[in-house]
């Protein structure tokens, strides 16, 4: 059975959904958004691994301080 319109909906009855939702197109302005921000995407299998964005930070000091680690040749 469909859920119909409770009155718990605040939208005001002027407003038409189908009106305004006509045209809409998902993830419009997403390249426009990672272009002025820092923003990486995980793939999932490294998302699993980190709780937070503090785990991923943590992480990453830890690789950026491994790297300066000069390395013995041998």
């Amino acid at each position: 059975m469909k859920k119909q319109a409770g009155m718990d909906d605040e939208l005001r009855p002027e407003y038409d959904l189908t009106q305004l939702l006509r045209g809409g197109q998902r993830g419009k302005y997403a390249d426009r958004y990672r272009e002025g921000t820092n923003l990486v995407l995980l793939a999932p299998d490294v998302a699993a691994v980190f709780p937070d964005e503090k785990a991923v930070n943590e992480a990453l000091r830890l690789v950026m301080k491994l790297s300066r680690i000069p390395r013995s040749e041998g």
